[in-house]
C-alpha cells in the first residue's frame, strides 16, 4: 500500500539521457561506472542508486538520469552531473520484481494518488509531462541478488506543494 512520506533534499551524481524502452539499457548502463569512479574517487554514497524520470515525451520516450546519492561535496566530470532531489512530500510504494513490471506497478501508484485527491508534482510541457521528482530507486545489487524477479524497487512520485 502506498504511503506519504516527508524527504529531506538530497545531493546526487547522475548522467542523463532521451532513450526509449528498448534504448533504456544505454541509461542504466552508466551506473556501475558512475559507482565506480565515485569510489575511486572516495567520494561516500549516502543511499542506493536511481532512475529520475525527467519528461515523460510521447513514443514513448523519457528524458532519464541515472543517478547515485553522495554525501560531501564533488565535482564530477562530464557528462556526469551534480544534482538535487528536492525536498517535500513524496508518495512511496515498494515494487517487488523484474523490472518488466514497473510500468503496471507505476500506473497503480499513480491511480491510487488520483483516488486519494493527491496532485503531482509535474506539468504539461511542449514535449511530454514534466516531472519535478519522479524516482525508481534501485534497493537491490544485481550482483547480489541474480533473479530479478526478486529485485525490489522503490517509487517515489513527488506530491505538488
Amino acid at each position: 500500500m502506498p504511503a506519504v512520506v516527508e524527504r529531506p533534499a538530497q545531493r546526487y551524481v547522475a548522467e542523463r539521457a532521451t532513450v526509449g524502452i528498448p534504448d533504456f539499457p544505454r541509461i542504466a548502463d552508466r551506473l556501475p561506472p558512475l559507482i565506480g569512479t565515485l569510489a575511486t574517487g572516495g567520494v561516500a554514497l549516502a543511499g542506493a542508486p536511481f532512475f529520475r524520470y525527467r519528461v515523460l515525451h510521447p513514443g514513448p520516450r523519457f528524458t532519464v538520469e541515472a543517478g547515485v546519492p553522495i554525501d560531501g561535496e564533488h565535482t564530477p566530470d562530464e557528462p556526469a552531473f551534480l544534482g538535487e532531489l528536492p525536498a517535500g512530500r513524496y508518495v512511496l510504494d515498494t515494487y517487488v520484481g523484474a523490472p518488466g513490471g514497473l510500468a503496471a506497478a507505476t500506473e497503480a501508484v499513480l491511480a491510487w494518488g488520483a483516488a486519494e485527491g493527491l496532485t503531482w508534482d509535474r506539468t504539461d510541457g511542449s514535449d511530454g509531462e514534466v516531472w519535478g521528482c519522479r524516482l525508481e530507486v534501485l534497493r537491490s545489487n544485481p550482483r547480489e541478488v541474480p533473479d530479478p524477479t526478486q529485485w525490489v524497487t522503490d517509487l517515489l512520485f513527488r506530491i505538488d506543494g
